[in-house]
């Protein structure tokens, strides 16, 4: 008997060897990379007008689910290798009130601007047009299985209004008007119960569902969470410039989740320029400081102070842009804008004559791989209608540049799209499972 115990050991040690290096070789071949889709600016497929029943060239909406569907397919439950999905905001286009009745309730005064106010309020195409395919859109996404957040855009409040002292210029017709304060004056928004109904936390998108880890507001401000490349990961989507209950509210997710390596997704942040700054007709922190931050004050407040959050996200300014900062750790923050809503090459594909902006399907894939120390994350930008990359369009400057980028050479603007970020001491920073 003395001998027996050995010899169990001496038979059994080949088969425990095996079944650890087969451990082994299991995590080694474990997924090193994950792609994460970004969803510009989507309100002008959903725009009623951009619809074949109001005598559009097509239903831009399809493109939108087109869009919708090229993610789906490439989601990992369907053999792809995209786990999350990111929407910068303004997901549909009008609002369907004047003015929200919290602002009224303090007392917000607006100005009379009957051209403004009438194209700014379709009720009945909001809520029979442009939500509900926005929920079909999502829908996809959904039964693909993919975990994914969106943080609400200036388009997607209730009520966008005239501010009372900043009138818009009446001495021009509205197709006359540019972009400028002295043309528009200033426009202020408020109301998420639209967005709610669509992605609100108790909504079928979100209700019960293991990865969404928090809400506020009811959901017009929300975290999830998603894992891959072994590493859990936090996204929270939050609204466009964040009062100081939000950042709060932010602080608490991130206390509740240590450690997580973190993104943030806001619809306004970042401008064409790379500048954290709002578009001066549409700077809500500017009409209400006590309500709002300004981008350059959630940096400072917020991004800058938790070492976590490693990435944020944009959109509201046409365009795209990439700056990088490093946080009060001295660990490097990666911000990226990019908006394609103005982009109308499409109409000129289905045989239209006049340019109309809808986003031409362009969307971003961002594909960490962790593969290499350090890691990096590939940016490109893909179109679901052209079927191919932006460095894959010989035209894709001349359609652009000029409107976008057009202080950048054609290489410096095709550089804007493409591009690769090494994600310098990752490893260091953050824990894998």
């Amino acid at each position: 008997m003395q001998f027996a115990y050995p010899t169990i050991i001496r038979y059994l040690l080949p088969l425990l060897i095996s079944l650890a290096s087969a451990a082994c070789v299991s995590t080694d071949n474990a997924p090193r990379t994950f792609t994460l889709a970004v969803i510009p600016d989507t309100q002008n497929y959903l725009d009623f007008r951009h619809q074949s029943a109001r005598g559009f060239k097509a239903d831009a909406a399809d493109l939108f689910i087109e869009q919708m569907q090229y993610v789906a397919q490439r989601a990992v439950g369907n053999g792809g290798d995209i786990v999350f999905v990111a929407a910068v905001g303004d997901v549909w286009q009008h609002q369907t009130i004047a003015i929200d009745p919290a602002h009224e309730q303090r007392g917000m005064a607006i100005e009379k601007d009957p051209i403004f106010a009438k194209r700014a309020v379709r009720r009945k195409q909001v809520l029979e047009i442009e939500m509900p395919k926005a929920v079909e859109g999502y829908r996809i996404i959904s039964e693909a299985g993919l975990p994914f957040g969106v943080a609400p855009g200036n388009h997607d409040y209730d009520a966008a209004w005239s501010v009372a002292g900043y009138p818009p210029n009446r001495d021009k017709s509205w197709s006359e008007l540019n972009r400028t304060v002295e043309d528009m004056g200033i426009l202020h928004v408020g109301g998420l119960d639209n967005f709610r109904t669509v992605f609100g936390d108790q909504t079928d998108f979100f209700r019960d569902k293991s990865w969404y880890l928090a809400s506020f507001r009811g959901g017009a401000n929300s975290a999830q969470k998603f894992s891959a490349a072994g590493y859990d990961f936090l996204h929270i989507a939050i609204e466009m410039q964040a009062g100081g209950d939000v950042l709060q509210w932010i602080e608490s997710v991130l206390k509740a989740h240590p450690g997580l390596p973190t993104i943030l997704t806001t619809h306004d942040y970042l401008d064409a320029t790379g500048e954290r700054r709002a578009q001066p007709l549409i700077d809500l922190a500017r009409i209400e400081p006590e309500y709002h931050n300004t981008a350059e004050q959630v940096w400072t407040k917020l991004i800058s102070r938790h070492d976590q959050i490693f990435l944020v996200l944009s959109g509201h300014h046409q365009g795209q842009a990439y700056r990088v900062d490093d946080n009060a750790d001295g660990n490097p923050v990666y911000q990226v804008l990019a908006d394609y809503q103005g982009r109308g090459q499409v109409v000129f594909e289905l045989g239209g004559t006049k340019p109309r902006g809808i986003g031409d399907g362009w969307l971003r894939l961002m594909r960490f791989d962790f593969s290499t120390v350090p890691a990096s994350l590939s940016v490109q930008t893909y179109s679901s209608f052209f079927k191919r990359y932006s460095s894959e369009v010989d035209e894709y400057a001349e359609w652009y540049r000029q409107k976008e980028q057009p202080d950048m050479s054609d290489a410096e603007f095709h550089a804007a799209d493409e591009f690769v970020i090494s994600l310098d001491g990752f490893e260091d920073r953050f824990t894998r499972n």
